[in-house]
């Protein structure tokens, strides 16, 4: 199925992210090359994950988005610190994103789904789940946004 994704991607429209120049709101966040790239990265990947034609391929895509749409959370507000042994992207969004917690939690426990469903345990995924967090995968992208821009949604 890996042949199919670049197809489906040639026929999905590319949007920009929106400029935000002259506005009051522009953070330093927006004005971080990677930030941008990985916020557009999540856009790009939810829209994949809209048009994927296999609930678990779009149930990955969606949690892929999340994943850079956290990581562009953090590009933008985390600092560096040298820590003697690894931490989930989940766990670190919830300390330097504390309104974000609660979804660092859900998307933390639907990790181990799109991994066992990436190995090949396609019962765990249903169409309907694929499109829930497909959904939510989208409201995480805009409060994502909003916590990189320092705006309230």
């Amino acid at each position: 199925m890996p042949a199919v994704a670049p197809l489906t991607t040639a026929l999905v429209p590319r949007y920009d992210l929106p400029k935000c120049h002259g506005q009051k709101h522009e953070r330093r966040g927006y004005r971080l090359p990677g930030v941008r790239i990985l916020l557009e990265q999540a856009r790009q990947g939810l829209l994949d994950a809209e048009y994927a034609a296999h609930p678990v391929d779009r149930y990955a895509q969606a949690h892929l988005a999340a994943l850079r749409a956290a990581a562009a959370v953090l590009a933008a507000r985390a600092r560096p610190r040298n820590r003697a042994q690894p931490t989930s992207a989940w766990a670190l969004l919830a300390t330097v994103a504390p309104e974000l917690a609660e979804w660092s939690v859900f998307f933390a426990t639907s990790s181990a789904t799109r991994a066992a469903a990436e190995a090949g345990v396609h019962r765990l995924v249903t169409a309907r789940d694929a499109d829930d967090l497909v959904r939510q995968a989208g409201e995480f992208l805009a409060l994502a946004r909003h916590a990189v821009a320092g705006t309230s949604p």
